[in-house]
């Protein structure tokens, strides 16, 4: 089974591919981010958007998707920011035809760490290890979206859900 976890955002977008091999353990397949450049219009920076995730969605072919869910920022511009972006690969998902799951950010720390209040830190050391990477993956919404990855296979193992 692959997995692509998706961390939203309209400036940076984390990806990342995780396979679960028939033993149970779990591989980086690839991860990174999708960048948008701000000097650009809303319209070319979800475009963008779009058209990079199909490329990488296409690259990998996943079995299905995890995203995180949008969650209250103080920021409300921040939030809409967000709000589309997710939209832009909500709908690219279900023009694949891909099966998506969302996760808050407790739920991913819960999965990863056993704590939902986990700090950012003791996440990306937990990926780095049940990754088995020789480092913590950078930038930060990489490692977040491998997180979100492992999140959606630990609960697709649990519940039988994909």
């Amino acid at each position: 089974m692959i997995v692509v976890g998706i961390d939203p955002g309209l400036a940076t977008t984390g990806y990342g591919f995780v396979r679960q091999l028939r033993d149970g353990t779990l591989e980086t397949l690839d991860y990174g981010v999708i960048r948008t450049t701000p000097d650009h219009d809303l319209n070319k920076r979800l475009l963008f958007l779009c058209e990079s995730l199909r490329k990488i969605l296409l690259l990998h072919q996943p079995d299905s998707a995890a995203v995180e869910k949008l969650f209250f920022h103080q920021n409300v511009r921040s939030a809409t920011a967000v709000g589309q972006a997710r939209g832009v690969i909500l709908l690219v998902m279900a023009e694949m035809n891909k099966a998506v799951m969302e996760y808050s950010p407790n739920e991913v720390k819960q999965a990863i760490t056993g704590y939902g209040e986990a700090s950012k830190g003791q996440m990306q050391q937990m990926v780095r290890s049940i990754l088995r990477l020789p480092e913590i993956p950078k930038p930060d919404d990489a490692a977040d979206a491998l997180a979100i990855a492992i999140c959606h296979i630990h609960s697709h193992n649990f519940s039988g859900y994909s």
